[in-house]
This record gives structure tokens, sequence and C-alpha cells, in this order.
């Protein structure tokens, strides 16, 4: 365990952030910096366990997960910075939902680099680019390669499910590309152009839908959210695209409309299970694109966004004033 500490004396103790485990090289960066940017905390770098669990009892913020076998020992923390905007399955469990702990996340950092990917995928689907790379690989010279109709995105109607950061920026360049954009969003908070409903409005909208973009975090609320039921609502022209969470959308149900003809497409980043086994039809099927969980992953400015975050809400933390991001527990986001 290490620690960065102004030693230059105070009668009152100063508060403790901790970094918890695993951690990693930007961590114990951001820790030395966050000793500088907010010189009001001690800042600890906790590697393991065994140095979570002397220093928990005194941390009065941390980042990343507190156990629940060591929740019980953070009697003084009032702030957690998720690292995740969605987080693992188990992240919020219920001692955590109702310690009163605020628990922050990075939404919002991710916004751009993430809705790029939604219209990569949205524009290589509607224009047949699977089709035409099948036949490159095949040596042939096909005109004809596209076997679905092409979806014009300016005109279109995309339906984007989950208008946070992510959906309001994919929704501003689907409206720049002359689409009209249905939001479905229980929270509305940002400024876009497309017109939202509550999520209990989801099903009227999804057979106009061109486009279903899904950018919804794992719930209990959208666990498994798409299904046969939703999928047979679309039209078989239109295309899904998920880049939220996998657990949101049930595979084999997913798997049988495209091999049905129920819809047209899909562009994929997460899955239900992942990796997503070698064997499954989806790597098959060429009405489908797959990236691996890599919507942003290898953005270079991501790091640094995260650390813009983690210092803005230590330095609002030690003023006293509102944390950025605040994540309601009980719904996880």
């Amino acid at each position: 365990m290490s620690e960065q500490m102004d030693r230059r004396g105070s009668d009152r103790p100063k508060p403790v952030f901790v970094m918890l485990p695993p951690a990693n090289d930007d961590m114990r960066s951001w820790a030395k910096r966050l000793a500088e940017d907010a010189p009001g905390f001690v800042v600890v770098v906790a590697e393991d366990d065994g140095a979570v669990r002397n220093v928990i009892a005194r941390a009065d913020a941390a980042y990343g997960w507190v156990s629940p076998e060591m929740l019980p020992l953070a009697r003084n923390l009032r702030w957690l910075q998720n690292p995740f905007a969605g987080p693992f399955p188990g992240y919020y469990y219920q001692e955590l939902i109702d310690h009163p702990v605020a628990v922050t996340n990075p939404r919002g950092i991710y916004s751009d680099h993430i809705a790029h990917h939604i219209l990569m995928l949205m524009l290589a689907l509607s224009r047949g680019l699977p089709y035409y790379m099948e036949a490159q690989r095949a040596s042939r010279w096909d005109p004809r390669a596209r076997k679905h109709g092409y979806v014009n995105v300016a005109g279109s109607t995309v339906l984007v499910n989950g208008v946070g950061g992510i959906g309001a920026e994919a929704a501003r360049l689907c409206a720049m590309l002359g689409a009209s954009v249905i939001g479905i969003d229980p929270r509305p908070e940002h400024d876009c152009p497309a017109t939202i409903h509550a999520p209990s409005r989801l099903d009227d909208f999804l057979p106009s839908a061109d486009f279903v973009v899904t950018t919804v975090p794992h719930t209990p609320e959208t666990e498994y959210m798409w299904n046969a039921e939703r999928f047979g609502r679309m039209k078989p022209t239109a295309y899904f695209i998920n880049i939220g969470r996998g657990m949101t959308a049930r595979l084999d149900d997913l798997t049988s409309a495209l091999a049905d003809g129920g819809i047209a497409g899909a562009g994929l980043d997460v899955f239900e299970i992942e990796p997503l086994p070698a064997d499954h039809p989806l790597w098959r099927m060429e009405n489908v694109l797959v990236t691996p969980h890599v919507a942003v992953a290898d953005a270079a400015d991501i790091p640094e966004r995260r650390y813009a975050l983690l210092a803005d809400n230590a330095r609002r933390f030690l003023a006293g004033e509102p944390l950025r991001n605040v994540v309601d527990k009980a719904r996880w986001y």
C-alpha cells in the first residue's frame, strides 16, 4: 500500500481517498496526480484485499468497488466513484444500495466515440457492406451482392432506446444525416433532436423504426428487454444495434429473428455471453456485424477524461459541492 500526503500539518485529519484493487498503472499515476490536484485528501493505493482491510475503515472516499465483505468496515465512506458507466453484474448489491455512500459513475466520457461506432454499424448494414465484403473475400465482382434492400439513413426513422449521453449524441448525428429520431428514456437529461417518450411507449414505436439502437445499461428493468416478442414487433427491413449491455438482449431470440428474416440484420458490440462462443451462429450470419465489446476500448483520450471527472468530483467533495453523475443505486445507473 502506498500513500501520497501533504505532511505540512493540521490538527484536523485529512479525509482519505482510497484507490481500490485491482490497481493498475493508470490508477497509480492518478493517485499521484490526485494528491496534487485535490491536496485536501490523503490518497492511498490499496494493492490487494489485505491493504483494503487496513485502510477502508478510515476511508471517506474511494475509486473502484467495495465488496460485501469490506462494506461493513467502511463506516466513514461517503463517496464511491464507480469506474464503469455500466458496471459488472453484482456491483450494486442490496447492502451497498442501503448504505449512505453516494456513488458516481463516468457516464458522458464515452459519448462521441460510441456514437461514432453506432453510425459505423448503421451505415455498414444499411448499405450492404457485409455482403460486399463477403464478395471481396471471394474475389467476386458482384454488383448484386447485397441481399437486403438499401435503407437510406436520410429519411429513415431511428429509435434510440436510452437517450443518455451516448444516445443523445447518436440521435444528433442521425438527425444531421436526415433521419427522424424517436427517443425512449425514463429520465431524459440531455438536449437532443429526438422526441423523448417513456419506456412504456417503446412497443408503440418499434413497428415504425428502420433502425433500433439500444444503449441502455443492464438493470433489473432492462434485463432481457430485447426478446422474441420485441423482435417480432420490428419490421423485417429493420436493423438492430446493441452497444449498451449484452444482458439486455436474449441471444437465442435475436439469432432466431435474424435467421428467420424477422429483422434485416444486426450490429452488435455486446452480448449476453462474452466472449461470444466460437461456435455461435451469429459469427457466421452474413447480415450481422460483430465487434468484441470495443466501441470505446482503444480510444486514447478516455483515461484522461476518466481522470478529469474523478479529479473534478474530488474537488467538489472537499468543497462540499454537489457531485457529478450521482447514481440511483437502486436502479444501478
